[in-house]
């Protein structure tokens, strides 16, 4: 996402609080088999016309999420050399602390982009 595709003006606190909650919403997997994916999108749905900045942000929240998955998906695969076990757990922790990261600088109203990342939902 680029500068241009932001609003010129700042965001409201609606729409950034529910920016955040788009971040947030991942953390439903904690609690539930695929909420990770399952929360993200469901608030990106529907929520996604109400601004340009809640759209951008819970399509790069459910990108980030289908990255996981896949890395997840990876470091299941390598557990069998047991070199997964430890890449899981770095995974896990990074996860938490790049959620939270995104969660606080939507709802400071700043576009957050994920790192290293693949995004098939433009």
């Amino acid at each position: 996402m680029s500068d241009v595709d932001l609003p010129i003006t700042p965001p409201s606190a609606d729409v950034r609080q529910w920016a955040m909650f788009c971040h947030l919403s991942a953390l439903l997997g904690l609690v539930m088999p695929l909420g990770h994916l399952l929360g993200p999108l469901v608030l990106w749905h529907l929520k996604r016309e109400q601004d340009p900045f809640i759209d951008a942000q819970g399509k790069e929240a459910l990108n980030f999420q289908i990255s996981v998955t896949l890395a997840g998906f990876a470091c299941f695969l390598l557990m069998f050399v047991l070199v997964g076990i430890v890449l899981f757990a770095a995974l896990m922790v990074a996860v938490l602390i790049l959620i939270i990261l995104a969660a606080v600088r939507a709802n400071e109203g700043k576009a957050y982009r994920y790192p290293l990342i693949w995004r098939p939902i433009r």
